[in-house]
């Protein structure tokens, strides 16, 4: 829940506070506020106040909201047609966005406004705000950081734009049914969204399957033409993205599949009810959840359909704008560039070739040099099984026309790579974009690094190991595409919004600045040394744990000793990430505690968060294991000091509760498999101390706070190869170490599963038996550094400037000074002042 008007700092005031005229739509005072509010409640909700429900409310609010960004919205988007300017385009499969009414109500600068003018009707805003559904558009980094980019982009004053799909379900919700994670639809535009406007007169046809016909041209030259198939129809939803304290107001657009032909008249007066709506729900299902399971044939289609849907659709509506302004495509690469994010969307390096040469007809070569100016890529991951790859003869039957322009391209890169490797056949195999085998596979990656001419990963650490061990054959090939963007997260968001009393304390010293230039919390370091200040801190600290303390007794109905330290991992689910790390320290430290209560020198409190691919075994036992370990922990809190506490349904609202009360942030993956991270930015912005390897973009946090400042344990990137390479034994660990193996006999016996007691064999077994990401050879130095957390919280006012001191070194973790690098470095797009 929000706290109250008068705890959230002020914004800088956008340049204008709507049109000229600032008429009821566009008022941001208290009284315009109100009769936007009562307009909507009778004009687009049909209601009376009195009869209003509380939905109505959040409705009615939300579009007079809404209203207010409309304005300046029309006007960003006509600067940029006049001033003809370059405009970046984003594809992600992924946004995940959280609420919007809060957020837009602190970019806009008209919070208190808005919570005056409920008061004066009688209702509470903060009710209000807890009303939104979380837009179901994501899963986990890849779409924060996503949100995270449109954000700064509009902030930035940048032209850009996001794609995407508008996924009806999206990623599913998580109960909790007896410690087992269990999924349900996300029925998140149940009630509808008040945010969008749905654009069909700008749908886009989308062909699928069918045949390819070659002909030649009239001057002579070999055409080719996509016909037959099946057509699905992309119609384009907006989402305004309003920067925070200026007029500009760029544009999400989702795409919804629709069928071309959604009702058989024929069929249904004939009878046949079923068969005369089929193409509707084979057409609309492309659109219907993120991430089909791909674990079938049928997934693993309809997970190449929702790619090459929405980067077609995007595709086609990039080219339109353009030729808004232009007559012929010289000038295509300098007023376009186009990002993708990560590989899904790497199909658009094949589909901008069609139709360069297909539709627009422009020679292969020039095609190609204005394909290679236009895009860039972003690889977010060093796991193998994410690299996507998918098989030549599924291609060959859904998009036959990309198969031959993938293969016209692999052909001419072979050649180069022939000529600059004559003798290397093995480099020319792994280079290629035909991965051979019993069953030959497209690499996408190499399709989007050979179409791309800009690569860029996520992390310092995590852009050596691209250059490294990833795509080396490439790094080597092309070094000058390869560069480091280190991800970033909105202040906005992440600080001003979810944290109003440190924001208000932090800008009660250094001034409001800092949210749009995170550097300035530097200044935050000259008062790390005032006992004035740092009471002031642990004070919004503790406000901050006992908030989330009643809200997880609501949700789970544990009572959370706010006096504890709140030890926090909250992300996905991934066996990489080692919550079970995290899971089986706690049964050490429980087993410890139960034979010695004097080892219990201060509270703790372990929380989680953490959803798990519907599919994936090993990580829904460790959910169902944390459960079980919370449930006999929890009883016996009164002895041992320690809770633990799994919140189900991890989402954006419910990491804006816990990351501003966190003492301890666990990132404590495997160094070498995670990208960057951006929950270890947000919770080091809010000052929770990070307790982790070096890995991602903990090499970096490190670097920028210091070792004094950093819990630091665990093998390094090189250690772990070097490791494994060795003849890693972790049987051996488990034998030569009583806390582990008594932990894990405990776990193995059934303690933690009464009704099942076989049921965490197979999670011993895949430590035992391979161990693959050392979760067992990291577990000493891990305990050793827990032991290290608890000794220096006892010290308060140590930690307390080890906490301000993050807060004050978080300024080169921002999402704007990422996208600032993106704009200059990479899409060479200018900011553009919208009056």
């Amino acid at each position: 829940m929000a706290p109250p008007a008068s705890a959230r700092p002020a914004p800088p005031p956008p340049t204008s506070s709507g049109t000229p005229e600032d008429s009821g739509r566009t008022g941001l005072d208290a009284a315009s506020v109100r009769r936007g509010f009562f307009e909507h409640v009778r004009y687009s909700r049909g209601k009376n106040p009195e009869t209003a429900t509380p939905h109505d409310r959040f409705m009615a609010l939300s579009l007079a909201v809404r209203d207010r960004l409309t304005d300046r919205w029309v006007k960003t988007a006509r600067t940029y047609y006049e001033q003809d300017v370059k405009r970046a385009y984003y594809l992600s499969a992924e946004y995940l966005l959280g609420r919007a009414l809060g957020n837009n109500l602190l970019n806009l600068n008209m919070y208190e406004s808005a919570a005056a003018a409920m008061q004066e009707v009688g209702v509470d805003l903060t009710q209000l705000l807890e009303m939104e559904p979380d837009a179901g558009l994501g899963n986990g980094g890849l779409g924060r950081l996503a949100a995270c980019f449109m954000d700064s982009l509009a902030t930035l004053g940048y032209p850009g734009m996001g794609y995407g799909i508008r996924y009806e379900f999206g990623i599913f919700s998580q109960d909790l049914v007896e410690g087992h994670q269990v999924e349900r639809a996300d029925e998140w535009l149940k009630f509808g969204n008040p945010w969008e406007i749905v654009r069909p007169e700008k749908a886009v046809p989308v062909r699928f399957f069918g045949r390819v016909e070659h002909h030649q041209g009239p001057d002579g030259r070999p055409v080719a033409r996509w016909v037959g198939g099946k057509t699905v129809i992309g119609v384009p939803y907006d989402t305004p993205v309003a920067g925070y304290g200026n007029n500009t107001v760029n544009t999400l657009r989702l795409w919804q599949a629709r069928a071309s032909a959604e009702f058989d008249l024929l069929l249904f007066n004939a009878g046949d009810y079923e068969r005369s709506v089929v193409e509707k729900n084979d057409s609309e299902v492309i659109s219907k959840v993120l991430y089909p399971n791909d674990a079938f044939q049928a997934g693993k289609e309809l997970r190449l359909k929702q790619q090459y849907f929405f980067v077609a659709c995007s595709i086609a509506d990039i080219v339109r704008r353009y030729l808004k302004n232009h007559s012929d495509f010289r000038e295509f690469s300098r007023k376009a560039a186009i990002q993708l994010n990560d590989t899904h969307p790497a199909i658009g390096v094949a589909e901008l070739m069609r139709v360069l040469v297909d539709e627009k007809h422009l020679l292969w070569d020039e095609a190609w040099s204005i394909t290679q100016e236009t895009f860039g890529y972003t690889n977010h991951t060093l796991l193998a099984e994410a690299m996507e790859r998918w098989p030549v003869s599924l291609f060959e039957r859904l998009l036959p026309r990309h198969l031959e322009i993938i293969f016209e391209i692999n052909q001419r890169f072979m050649r180069q790579v022939q000529i600059r490797y004559p003798f290397d056949v093995e480099k020319q195999q792994r280079m290629s974009l035909v991965e051979e085998g019993p069953e030959k596979k497209i690499r996408m990656a190499h399709l989007a690094v050979v179409g791309s001419h800009s690569v860029n990963g996520v992390a310092a650490l995590h852009t050596d190991l691209l250059r490294r061990d990833v795509l080396p054959d490439f790094a080597q090939m092309y070094p000058e595409r390869f560069n480091n963007k280190t991800n970033g997260v909105t202040p906005r968001r992440w600080l001003a919004w979810c944290n109003p009393r440190l924001s208000k304390l932090i800008t009660s010293r250094i001034g409001e600045g800092w949210a749009t230039d995170l550097d300035q919390l530097t200044k935050l370091e000259a008062h790390a040394d005032d006992p004035a200040f740092r009471q002031a801190f642990r004070e919004v600290k503790h406000a901050n744990k006992v908030d989330l303390a009643q809200h997880v007794r609501d949700l789970r109905w544990v009572q959370l000793n706010p006096n504890a330290i709140f030890d926090v991992q909250i992300k996905r689910l991934h066996e990489y990430k080692r919550q079970l790390l995290d899971a089986i320290h706690i049964v050490a430290l429980w087993m410890k505690a139960r034979r010695d209560p004097s080892s219990v020198v201060h509270p703790r409190a372990f929380l989680f968060g953490a959803k798990a691919a519907p599919g994936y075994h090993l990580a829904k036992l460790t959910i169902r294991l944390i459960n079980g370990i919370a449930e006999v922990v929890n009883s016996d809190a009164g002895t041992t000091g320690l809770q633990v506490v799994f919140v189900p349904n991890y989402r954006v609202s419910l990491a804006e509760r816990i990351i501003p009360a966190a003492d301890v942030s666990e990132q404590i993956s495997t160094a070498g498999w995670e990208a960057s991270g951006t929950g270890n930015m947000k919770l080091m912005l809010n000052g929770a101390l990070t307790l982790g390897t070096l890995d991602g973009a903990n090499v970096e946090i490190r670097d920028a706070v210091g070792d004094e400042n950093f819990f630091l344990f665990g093998l390094t990137a090189d250690e772990v190869i070097a490791r494994k390479k060795a003849g890693y034994r972790p049987r051996d660990v488990y034998e030569s170490n009583t806390e582990l193996r008594e932990a894990l006999d405990l776990i193995r016996s059934g303690f933690f599963s009464p009704e099942d007691r076989n049921l965490f064999q197979p999670l011993v077994d895949s430590l035992l038996e391979e161990d693959r990401y050392l979760v067992l050879a990291d577990f000493a130095a891990y305990m050793a550094k827990q032991e290290e957390v608890v000794r220096a919280y006892q010290d308060q006012e140590s930690w307390a400037k080890k906490c301000i001191i993050n807060v004050a070194r978080a300024g080169i973790f921002s999402s704007d000074r990422t996208i600032k690098q993106y704009a200059e470095e990479i899409w060479h797009v200018q900011q553009t002042k919208v009056e």
